[in-house]
């Protein structure tokens, strides 16, 4: 049976924005902001959601670097001492209660296929985009606001 692993961000990409004053930050297109309630920062290294009170770094992020006319970047959330989660054959807690794209795409960078359903059917919806070969990795994004979530890779032995 076929596997997959959703990982979030390498925290290290993001350590020196933290250390960054608000000038700073401004002048690498980012922001510190601190959440306001339990849902709607999204981490993008724990896949989990800020709670109330928490400061995170809104950035923007190139998101799928590739050579193709799908190259994309959109504004993420990260947090500061966080790890980076990793789930297998598992949805992280951020996906629950969203609108999820997942987009298929191959190993030229080209977008094959997609699906969106709600977070909760996520699995059913990976399953069945890694059921074609041509599909190497696949992106999930926040299907609402269009920012990316994390990559999703086969994870076979």
């Amino acid at each position: 049976m076929m596997t997959y692993k959703i990982s979030g961000l390498s925290p290290d990409l993001f350590v020196p924005l933290f250390a960054m004053d608000d000038a700073e930050l401004a002048a690498n297109k980012a922001r510190r902001i601190t959440a306001t309630a339990d849902r709607g920062w999204p981490c993008r290294i724990s896949l989990e959601d800020a709670k109330a009170g928490e400061e995170l770094i809104l950035l923007h992020h190139v998101s799928h670097d590739v050579e193709t006319p799908f190259r994309s970047a959109y504004a993420i959330y990260v947090r500061q001492g966080v790890e980076t989660a990793t789930f297998c054959d598992a949805l992280p807690p951020a996906f629950a209660g969203r609108t999820m794209a997942f987009r298929g795409f191959g190993d030229d960078g080209m977008l094959v296929a997609a699906k969106l359903v709600p977070g909760e059917d996520g699995d059913a919806a990976i399953r069945s985009l890694f059921a074609d070969p041509a599909i190497a990795y696949i992106h999930a994004q926040y299907a609402t606001n269009g920012c990316f979530a994390a990559r999703i890779e086969r994870d076979e032995p």
